[in-house]
């Protein structure tokens, strides 16, 4: 039986995910990281905790499993997208990874567009520098620590230094690589304009790789290690939100990935390398061969409704206020909510975004504000579907819903009818490791590509239809959504300052 391996280098921790070529589960095992935030807006780890939870995790897994090591066909890798690894010549960690969610490179992003031009930049890597990315953080570290950075010889992402770990090999994917906002998106690779420009040599950059694509094998000494049996191939994979899109059959144009957890993701599959204008999406490379994605993420989705629960309604249990919002009308009888608690990024960039209830009279009860809060985070949602149209995406044939947000059967109606598009949920619930297991099996022959191991692993488990009775109500409600947060921006900015 050949079997294969997904490995998720997450945030929270590394996770072993074995399933076997039918795409069934096998075992799984997660093994947490600690974080750390030495500065106010700061968030690190050492990569080292990454290893150790790793090895942890897939010995975890064999021993679950009983499986022998030989029977592991391939080795899939996905992880945590945008963080900064240093490594010196002798493939030494230089200092803490710089994370994904570090804020403290906003000076190097503005000088990103000022060195490039923000234009010309976005039309260059798909997307404007945010503090999120990787480029502003090798600024922030030459500028910063020289002698750091005096020492550089190499730049990985988290899950690429896992993969230097197991084999030894320097290498990236290009849906990963494409998030650093390094790359020339449209010819899949480093952009030597950029590199020039930010006078980052180009030698410190990995080669890249297609998903299902080799690195390479596990070494010896990561043999011993893990358990693993020594020549094992390791894939490129993806990063995370493009492993957890393969994960749930989000692969091809039409089929829309959303995840509403406590933040909301959009993910939409691309034939070209279409580029929003302004910027306002994000345009990556996908870990399927030759495919892009555009991607719209909220802050606050799920998180909404936990905070509204937490604050508002302590002890409730989340069935007992939907039950309490399926008595109210769509729309919430004229009361609006602004998901914006914790800033916002998809379609308004803007940290001082704040949340609100706007519309409240007499007759609102508490069942009118949980429906507000649902219907809110839809139309949050519904800004990165509109962008994607306008994009150059238009036709949305289905959308693959995944988080915990989508477990509700109203919160999944008032999503269908708001982007007025069949919700499907599917058999997998294990995201980004999974979906790096099925790019691991394409490479090793299992499927013929990843369309078609989707096809075999993954099956539609419920759909919801939308109501086009509520088509007007929401298309209103959501005209008046959209013209909320320009009226209140100033007031925001104010209220931060």
């Amino acid at each position: 039986m050949k079997t294969f391996l997904g490995i998720d280098v997450s945030t929270t921790g590394s996770k072993a995910l074995l399933i076997d070529s039918a795409g069934s589960v096998i075992a799984s095992a997660s093994t947490p990281h600690s974080l750390s935030t030495p500065r106010p807006l700061w968030s690190e780890q050492d990569p080292q905790d990454w290893w150790n939870a790793t090895v942890n995790s897939i010995r975890t897994v064999l021993q679950q499993s009983g499986i022998p090591a030989g029977a592991i066909s391939a080795i899939g890798l996905t992880g945590q997208m945008h963080g900064l690894v240093l490594l010196d010549k002798a493939g030494t960690v230089l200092r803490p990874a710089i994370l994904w969610n570090d804020q403290r490179t906003q000076d190097q992003c503005d000088e990103i567009h000022a060195r490039i031009g923000r234009e010309k930049f976005i039309q260059i890597s798909g997307n404007v520098a945010l503090t999120g990315f990787t480029a502003p953080k090798i600024l922030w570290v030459a500028e910063n620590e020289p002698e750091i950075y005096a020492q550089v010889k190499h730049v990985l992402l988290p899950k690429d230094y896992i993969r230097y770990r197991l084999t030894g090999e320097f290498a990236m994917d290009k849906a990963d690589g494409s998030g650093t906002v390094l790359f020339d998106l449209r010819q899949r690779d480093w952009s030597g304009e950029l590199l020039n420009a930010l006078d980052i040599p180009a030698e410190w950059m990995p080669p890249t790789f297609e998903g299902p694509e080799f690195t390479g094998g596990v070494s010896s000494g990561a043999a011993t290690d893990t358990g693993l049996a020594a020549g094992t191939r390791v894939a490129a994979g993806g990063g995370d939100q493009a492993a957890q899109a393969v994960g749930v059959g989000a692969v091809e144009p039409g089929i829309i990935g959303l995840t509403v957890g406590t933040s909301g993701v959009v993910f939409a599959t691309t034939p070209a390398a279409l580029i929003e204008p302004e910027g306002r999406l994000h345009a990556f490379c996908h870990a399927v061969p030759g495919m892009w994605h555009f991607m719209g993420v909220m802050l606050s989705a799920a998180g909404s409704l936990q905070w509204y629960r937490d604050t508002l309604a302590p002890g409730m249990s989340f069935d007992d206020l939907l039950r309490e919002a399926e008595t109210v009308p769509a729309g919430s009888e004229g009361l609006q909510f602004l998901p914006y608690l914790s800033g916002e990024r998809t379609p308004h960039p803007d940290p001082q975004a704040r949340g609100a209830f706007i519309g409240l009279t007499i007759r609102h009860g508490r069942g009118h504000l949980t429906r507000a809060v649902l219907e809110g985070v839809a139309f949050g949602l519904k800004d990165s579907f509109t962008l994607i149209q306008n994009a150059g995406l238009e036709r949305v044939v289905q959308v693959r819903a995944s988080g915990g947000g989508t477990k509700g059967a109203l919160w999944r109606q008032i999503l269908a009818s708001v982007l007025e598009s069949e919700l499907v949920t599917v058999n997998t619930a294990e995201g980004a490791a999974f979906g790096a297991a099925l790019l691991a099996g394409v490479g090793a022959g299992a499927w013929l590509d990843v369309p078609a191991a989707c096809r075999a692993a993954i099956k539609i488990t419920g759909r919801t239809v939308p109501d086009d009775a509520q088509f007007d109500s929401y298309r209103q409600s959501y005209a008046l959504y959209r013209e909320l947060y320009p009226a209140l921006k100033s007031s925001f900015a104010k209220m931060s300052a």
